[in-house]
């Protein structure tokens, strides 16, 4: 991961690069949006670039799903098939990863979020990407847990099986090989 949060003017432009060539392969994630739009939205935010890069460092391919007209924001989800590899082996939040006497993992999901600049994605928001295409239909990501089955010691994670969208719980202090993060950011 990027540890100085400032990219270099040819790391912006080998992203920008990326970014590009995968919203123009995938029309079918944002019919009616034009690529100019969200660059010129981009290069005025070296924060939010910033944390593009982690999100495709870390595997996670991110890609434009929606416009919000109301805020004027583009919304960037990860858009890998699987969750990013970079977020896997991870249990659920700062808390979690406290907790463990033993085998503690490298971090957590929400821990890794947040120094990344972005969120998770909710069940919803979950639901809405697995509408563009098959995502984790080999592995698990983590998804925003609500505030009371956080205090009981719970967390929620998703996957595609069988062509359907599964949620689960699980200890938030578990973590296991196939099981990460999906993130999103708003530009």
């Amino acid at each position: 991961m990027v540890t100085n949060k400032a990219l270099t003017s040819e790391q912006i432009e080998n992203l920008l690069k990326t970014l590009k060539s995968r919203f123009e392969k995938n029309m079918h994630r944002h019919p009616g949006l034009d690529w100019s739009a969200v660059q010129s939205k981009l290069q005025g935010k070296p924060e939010k670039l910033w944390s593009l890069a982690e999100m495709e460092e870390t595997g996670g391919e991110p890609d434009v799903v929606s416009f919000n007209t109301s805020t004027g924001e583009y919304i960037f989800y990860d858009c890998a098939p699987e969750t990013p590899k970079g977020r896997r082996s991870i249990c659920y939040d700062p808390e979690a990863l406290e907790s463990r006497k033993e085998f503690k993992p490298a971090n957590s999901a929400l821990g890794m979020a947040s120094e990344m600049g972005i969120d998770i994605l909710t069940e919803d928001q979950y639901r809405f990407l697995q509408t563009l295409g098959s995502f984790d239909t080999k592995t698990s990501s983590w998804i925003k847990t609500p505030p009371k089955i956080r205090e009981l010691g719970g967390a929620l994670f998703c996957d595609r099986r069988y062509n359907h969208v599964f949620v689960y719980h699980n200890g938030a202090e578990s973590y296991y090989a196939v099981r990460g993060f999906r993130g999103l950011l708003k530009v």
